[in-house]
């Protein structure tokens, strides 16, 4: 086994390697002294090998001699010593993978055998000849790791002085230097002397060796060209500088400091150069040396440099070598006053660089010196100057340095205060967005309230620095963003000085008061009040007056403009505060309107619309254009000349100037300016007196608005799509309405505004996001239109705004998240519903008023009956709110004086749409029904005698409403009849018909409730005045059975099945039915339906005297079957028919199939052929009636035949044939046994024909045959045999598909057959599929696994069975791997019911355990945990097992070869005794896997191998 894995160490496959010396290193465990002997061996033996090959031999043994160093003999670490040290230096030329394996079996010996180390070594290691490089590198890697080796350090450094001479080329000075590291192992020995084998060991022992080599490397090897040595030349400088004598070392400092500096600029890794600068310096201190003052200049330029070098942190070196810089300054604090002045000098440079590695080295001193306390006026005062910078990434040094001072008590002194209020500053940064490489706002921001929350909380003594001085920082502006942290800090900072009761705690704010102006105080004292309560907008108009009154009482006019000015200054500052803001808007629109200096009111005009951002929705409307359209209330010619030269500016053209001065500001669209604008003119006629309004309505207010809205393109009038000016332009035009309406000489004005008002026709419908719906409305309800709008324009109008309205989803809706929009929160969403019905509702209102007569009525009322009757609940209750509403105000508005001319004609129209809302399944639609019944009859009372005219029983009608809110139909049709009492009373006669068709079209409501309440209603108007309609009734009755049954087809249907035999005008009713091809459609999917689940006859004795039985034919089935066929008579069946051929087809074949030997005459024949007819399947009928083949189907004797017929057509079915093959195979498992042989002669026949693999329906059909191979019946049996002989005529290529299908077929059979049929048959089945589980189809393979587990149940107690269940285990435990999923599933499923038949009980409880198909399995623990069992209960089984599994090295499947050598693992399991039973040479097969093509099976068969020890 060691052998073959010697072998295959030098697999291409680097996972294979890796395996391979897992497998050694597990034998080399179990057997050290054995597995290194034969590594050994094979390296002697194999003196040619390739080097990569030796090396991972090489390895091999390291890893051994690593783990079992202490068991491994004494003569076997000598021999082991040998070979290493003879592989390491038997080539002169230096091959670095092979030597380094040599060289680390040498220093993992030397952990334990260090004198057997040295002996070797040392041998090669002569005076005067110059070492093997790796001798060298073994040397330098064994004081590294091993104390032991000090002692030996003085021999070796003897013999190694001579050789550095002679030392020419680069790597070999490289190796000496890498062992001139050793001083480290001195300086660390020394340390630990307590633990050291030899304690007599000094530091003096070391000094003239240490100088003698650190004089040749420095002075001769330092200034090579070769970069990696001059760096391990100046890192070995640097340590032997420990080991030298004082004063040796005091001569060289001069010239060592510069030389190691002088690297930085040769090198790239700095590390390793400050590393050996720092070990310079730190001796150098130690010893108190005099002349590194000298050199303090040089080293503090170039520290600095090093500290000023940009930090990776992803690049660990870049981090390692600023620490060590910083370390070097912190060695040099015994200069205190040349180093701080230098850091402090440095400051003052602007470079970013620059100042930010001197801020680190500030920081870096002032916490770990004591030297800088006496520093600290002098550092407080050179802060300052980088505070001012503006880098970020320089401020947040700056944090980290004030963040040191206060832990060592800077803050406290003066200035103090400075360093807290930057701080402060910078928790109150806005959001930027800049290059992520830099430090964002956000990021500086955060980090200083960290910083903050830190100071406050850990360090105590600045308690009294920032109480109270951090509340002044909570009323400016411009640290508004900082309040939370700041509220933070003083509430830990009060908390903590209230506990401790200190008296700071209580802070004395005293302060004057001041008035503004002496004129105020007047005012004041009689207008503010604090006992009032107010709501927001009370509120906000009487602070308005209170500015208004208070402008007046000063009376001072500069002192008014120059209040304007400041206050418009300070808009920016609210910003953040939209409602405060737009708050300011109207206190400076109030201001101006005192102002007497109209310059000064068009200047600041200009800078509210300069300065506004235009683009937020509340500024725009409830700020800007509130504020202008107040001015306007005492300035109106300024404030609209002011608008229109505001409108002609650049502010509208996209060309450098306003406009991009605005875009720079506020990133603002013209747009939106342009929506401003539009809402400031609609402000200003709202607000300017109304004497003056209505002659600059047209040419000044509307002609800027429409100048605005509509853009021209190459000439022609553009209309906007944009939403914002949309509602800017609907809200202005209600305004301008408004203002008009208030006007006293409104009478003689012309408003003709109304094209704006199309808006809602471009809304969605099935959404409500915007405000537009309502303000249309609102907007034309208020409109003082003059002269009215014309019966189309009104139409119009009515139509878009109550289809936008009622169309819309419920108010629980939530709509699809457009890209463009935000979806409203369900609360705003709420409020937007509610205002918009609202708006509707006062839209109605108003046209109704503008024609308060039983025709104005109508024409509004048209728009809203088709709501009343729509599916959705939503919606009726929408329209029937609306009549409700609508029909009060009539009722309230009514003048009988107006009116008493003209008659209320519309009443039998109205009651009856609105009586059958009375049952709505919905209690708010059948309340607002009553509400307008109660309105109608209270409205036909007035016209019909006088408006105070009482009626008791219309009276009574609101008091219905208690009984309809209870949903019991029975309650609810007794009420609806009881209010039909009622209105008949009131209905004229002429009106009686209008009433009666409109219940007749209730019939088919939506909701089934208001149907019947239509014919509860109908029923009760014809009891009562149906006297005068005999005519109407009879025209009627025809079309209501088809009406009928367009909604209770159910009951229509029943009826009509119900009728007796034979049929006489039943027919006619069948005939009508199929004059709807909806209602045909429904009628013959409820047939089919039914057909299929009721019993098509009963057998009945044929008399007392005989005993035979006799079919009878049901009654329902045959009277359903004749309405079918009356129904297809119907040429407008035609579509139905057509549509549902393959189901009805193969109804009708089972329904004939069903007849045949039944009493009874065979109408499903009939149907069937005028189905054929219907289809246009005329050249198939033409064949069948040839052949006599209708008759052929209606006799028992020859009913196969006229089926074999019918299918011998099948291919003129064409694409309706895989429909007609699904249709028919649920009745192959049916009870009857007719059906069940039509059904198959019909499919037996199929098969003979090309056209079913044509349509690939061979698979269902012969499936379908294997089933029906095992049915009761002898002919279905027959006709299935022959069905599956049809193949070879209609699908000759399916010699894999029949094996498939016949072990498929024969899986499903077994579980419908007794085991004393099977019994004798296991065994001969089990041999005749073992040779398909190997199958290169993954089917066959599938299908064979499932029916050897299927046959499991005939053979459980059998010994024989047993026997052939393990003859296939292996096979079927190897295939759990297999790279088809289904046959993985196969396998888990066989297994699993094979389990009880295996013999063992621990072996049947794991199968039963872990093998479930949707499982995942744990493969490699499963067989391990298997393996165990096997062993256990079948030990005379192993051999054959064995001899099984190597049968599978030669497998097609990868995955089951890897698994072959897996299941090898079972002999790492076998006891000692138990391998005398095995054939032994079978494991040696396993090496031919260790050649496999796959690296998968190669890494298993090295994994195997592992095991045999």
């Amino acid at each position: 086994v060691t052998l073959a894995l010697l072998d295959a160490a030098n697999d291409k496959d680097s996972e294979v390697q890796d395996q391979v010396r897992k497998s050694m290193l597990t034998l080399g465990k179990q057997q050290p002294d054995r597995v290194l002997a034969m590594c050994q061996d094979y390296l002697l033996k194999h003196p040619k090998l390739v080097v990569s090959h030796r090396v991972v031999v090489l390895q091999t043994i390291e890893l051994v001699v690593g783990c079992r160093i202490e068991e491994i003999s004494a003569p076997r670490i000598k021999s082991i010593i040998s070979l290493a040290s003879d592989e390491m230096t038997r080539s002169k030329e230096v091959i670095p993978d092979w030597q380094q394996a040599a060289s680390n079996i040498l220093v993992a010996v030397g952990n334990k055998h260090i004198n057997d180390i040295m002996e070797e070594i040392l041998s090669k290691f002569q005076p005067g000849v110059l070492p093997h490089f790796f001798v060298v590198q073994t040397l330098a890697n064994l004081s590294d790791s091993n104390y032991g080796m000090v002692p030996f350090l003085n021999a070796i450094l003897g013999t190694m002085l001579p050789m550095l001479s002679m030392a020419k080329q680069d790597n070999m000075k490289w190796v000496f230097s890498s062992l001139c590291h050793f001083s480290e192992s001195i300086l660390e020995y020394l340390a630990n002397l307590d633990k050291a084998p030899d304690p007599t060991v000094r530091k003096d022992a070391f000094s003239s060796e240490i100088y003698a080599a650190f004089d040749i490397l420095f002075n001769n090897w330092l200034q090579s060209r070769e970069p990696k040595l001059r760096l391990t030349v100046g890192e070995a400088v640097g340590s032997m500088c420990h080991l030298m004598a004082n004063d040796k070392l005091e001569e060289q400092i001069p010239r060592i400091i510069p030389a190691i500096m002088s690297l930085y600029k040769k090198n790239t890794e700095h590390y390793v150069i400050s590393k050996s600068l720092c070990q310079v310096l730190e001796a150098s201190v130690n010893m108190g040396s005099r002349v590194l003052e000298t050199q303090l200049d040089g080293l503090l330029l170039a520290l600095h440099q090093q500290v000023s070098a940009p930090v990776d942190y992803s690049d660990p070196p870049t981090v390692k070598n600023h620490n060590e810089a910083l370390r070097c300054f912190s060695l040099l604090n015994s200069f205190p006053d040349r180093l701080v002045m230098y850091v402090l000098q440095k400051l003052e440079n602007s470079n970013e660089r620059s100042r930010m590695g001197s801020l680190a080295v500030l920081r870096h001193l002032i916490n770990s010196s004591s030297i800088m306390e006496s520093k600290k006026l002098l550092i407080l005062a050179s802060i300052r100057q980088p505070m001012a910078d503006h880098s970020n990434k320089v401020k947040k040094r700056v944090v980290q340095v004030i963040s040191a001072m206060a832990h060592h008590g800077y803050l406290e002194l003066e200035g103090g205060e400075l360093l807290v209020r930057f701080i402060v500053q910078n928790c109150a940064l806005h959001d930027t967005y800049q290059d992520p490489e830099d430090v964002t706002n956000e990021a500086l921001r955060a980090m200083c309230d960290s910083t903050l929350h830190l100071l406050t909380t850990t360090v105590g003594r600045l308690a009294d620095v920032l109480w109270p001085k951090l509340l002044y920082y909570l009323t400016p502006s411009q640290y508004s963003i900082a309040t939370t942290p700041l509220c933070k800090s003083l509430i830990v900072l009060g908390n903590k000085k209230k506990s401790n009761q200190e008296p700071s705690f209580k802070i004395d704010f005293t302060q004057e008061s001041i008035n503004i102006h002496p004129n105020t105080e007047t005012v004041w004292e009689k207008e503010i009040s604090t006992a009032e309560s107010l709501d927001k907008k009370q509120w906000d108009d009487k602070l308005l007056k209170l500015l208004s009154k208070t402008l007046t009482s000063i009376d001072d006019d500069k002192w008014v403009c120059q209040f304007a000015a400041e206050a418009t200054r300070y808009l920016s500052t609210y910003n953040n505060a939209l409602e405060e803001k737009s708050f300011l808007y109207r206190c400076i629109g109030v201001t101006l309107q005192q102002c007497l200096n109209k310059e000064v009111v068009k200047k600041q005009l200009q800078e509210v619309l300069l300065a506004a951002r235009h683009h937020d929705a509340i500024e725009r409307e409830q700020g800007v254009a509130t504020g202008v359209g107040l001015c306007a209330n005492s300035h109106l010619e300024g404030t609209l000349a002011k608008l229109d030269e505001f409108g002609k500016s650049d502010a509208f053209k996209k060309s450098p100037s306003i406009f991009n001065l605005l875009k720079e500001r506020n990133e603002v669209e013209v747009e939106k300016v342009k929506s401003t604008l539009i809402l400031c003119y609609g402000h200003v006629a709202l607000n300017a007196p109304s004497e003056k309004i209505l002659n600059r309505v047209d040419q000044d207010i509307l002609r800027c608005i429409s100048k605005h809205f509509n853009t021209k393109v190459l000439g022609i009038k553009v209309e906007t799509k944009d939403l914002t000016m949309k509602l800017s332009l609907i809200q202005s035009i209600g305004l301008i309405a408004k203002a008009i309406s208030r006007c006293v000489k409104k009478q003689g004005y012309i408003f003709s505004r109304k094209q704006e008002l199309d808006f809602m026709k471009s809304e969605p419908s099935d959404s409500l996001r915007t405000p537009v719906r309502p303000l249309v409305m609102t907007t034309c309800a208020n409109l003082p239109l003059d002269p009215p709008l014309g019966e189309s324009e009104s139409f119009d109008l009515l139509k878009v705004c109550v289809n936008s309205v009622f169309s819309l989803p419920p108010d629980t809706h939530t709509p699809e998240k457009t890209k463009d929009e935000e979806n409203l929160d369900p609360k705003q969403r709420k409020a937007l519903y509610k205002d918009t019905l609202a708006a509707l509702q006062e839209l109605l209102r108003s046209v109704l008023a503008r024609d308060p007569s039983p025709d104005g009525l109508q024409s509004i009322f048209k728009h809203i009956e088709s709501w009343l009757s729509s599916v959705h609940d939503h919606e009726r209750e929408r329209a029937i709110t609306a009549t409700s509403n609508l029909l009060a105000y009539y009722l309230q508005n009514l003048n009988v004086k107006l009116q008493s001319m003209v008659s209320f004609h519309n009443l039998g129209a109205l009651l009856g749409r609105l009586s059958p809302r009375c049952s709505d399944p919905q209690p708010a639609v059948r309340a607002a029904a009553v509400d307008s019944i109660y309105a109608l009859l209270s409205i036909q009372l007035r016209y019909e005698f006088s408006l105070d005219y009482k009626d008791e029983a219309v009276e009574g009608l609101p008091s219905l409403k208690e009984a309809l809110e209870n949903p019991d139909h029975s309650v609810l049709y007794k009420t609806c009849s009881d209010l039909t009492k009622v209105m008949t009373k009131r209905l004229p006669q002429q009106q009686l018909t209008t009433m009666v068709f409109m219940l007749f079209e209730g019939l088919v409501d939506s909701q089934t409730n208001c149907c019947r309440a239509s014919s509860v209603i109908l029923n009760t108007l014809l009891n009562n005045r149906g006297g005068g309609l005999q005519d109407l009734v009879r025209v009627a009755v025809g079309q209501t059975v088809l009406i009928l049954a367009s909604q209770h087809l159910q009951t229509v249907i029943n009826t009509l099945v119900n009728q007796p035999l034979p049929y006489d005008w039943t027919s006619e009713m069948w005939m009508a039915l199929g004059a709807d091809p909806i209602v045909a459609n429904q009628i013959i999917e409820m047939v089919m339906e039914k057909l299929s689940i009721t019993a098509p006859y009963v057998d009945k004795k044929e008399s007392m005297m005989r005993g035979g039985m006799t079919k009878v034919a049901t009654n329902q089935p045959l009277a359903m079957t004749c309405g079918l066929k009356e129904l297809l008579l119907n040429g407008h069946t035609q579509e139905p028919a057509v549509g549902l051929f393959p189901q009805l087809f193969s109804c009708l074949t089972v329904r004939l199939g069903a007849s045949v030997g039944v009493m009874a005459p065979k109408v499903a024949a009939d149907a069937l052929r005028i189905l054929l007819a219907r289809a246009q399947l005329d050249e198939v009928m033409k064949r069948l009636d040839e052949d006599n083949a209708w008759d052929a189907m209606k006799e028992q004797n020859t009913h196969v035949t006229g089926i074999t017929l019918l299918a011998a057509l099948a291919k003129h079915a064409g694409p309706r044939l895989p429909a007609i093959v699904e249709s028919l195979c649920p009745s192959l498992n049916n009870i009857y046994e007719s059906q069940r042989i039509t059904v198959t002669a019909f499919f037996s026949e199929l098969l003979n024909h090309h056209v079913v693999t044509e349509l690939m329906l061979i698979d269902v059909l012969m499936n379908n045959m294997m089933e029906r191979i095992s049915d009761p019946c002898c002919t279905v049996r027959m006709l299935a045999v022959r069905g599956l002989g049809n193949i070879a005529v209609g699908s000759p290529e399916k010699g894999k598909l029949i094996t498939l299908e016949a072990m498929s077929g024969l899986s499903k059979v077994l579980l419908h057959l007794d085991k004393k049929n099977v019994h004798l048959l296991v065994v001969y089945i089990f041999m005749k599929i073992k040779p398909f589980l190997e199958s290169e189809n993954d089917d066959i393979r599938c299908a064979s696994i499932l029916l050897m587990g299927n046959l499991s149940k005939f053979g459980s107690g059998e010994q024989i069975f047993k026997d052939q269940i393990h003859n296939v285990l292996v096979s079927l435990l190897l295939h759990l791997v297999d790279p088809n999923t289904q046959v993985v599933k196969a396998c888990k499923y066989a297994m699993r019911v094979c389990a009880p038949v295996v013999g063992s009980e621990q072996i049947t409880t794991m199968f039963q355990n872990h093998l479930h198909e949707d499982k995942s399995l744990h493969y490699g623990e499963f067989i391990n945990d298997l393996t165990k069992y096997l062993i256990q209960d079948f030990p005379g089984m192993l051999n054959f097992y064995h001899i099984s599994v190597i049968q599978f090295f030669k497998s097609s499947w990868s995955e089951v070869r890897a698994a072959a050598a897996m299941f090898i693992f079972l002999l790492g399991n076998i006891q000692q005794e138990q391998l005398s039973h095995l054939n032994m040479s079978t494991i040696s097969k396993l090496v031919m896997l260790l050649q496999d093509p796959d690296p998968v099976v190669r890494v298993k068969a090295a994994e195997a191998m592992g095991h045999f020890h």
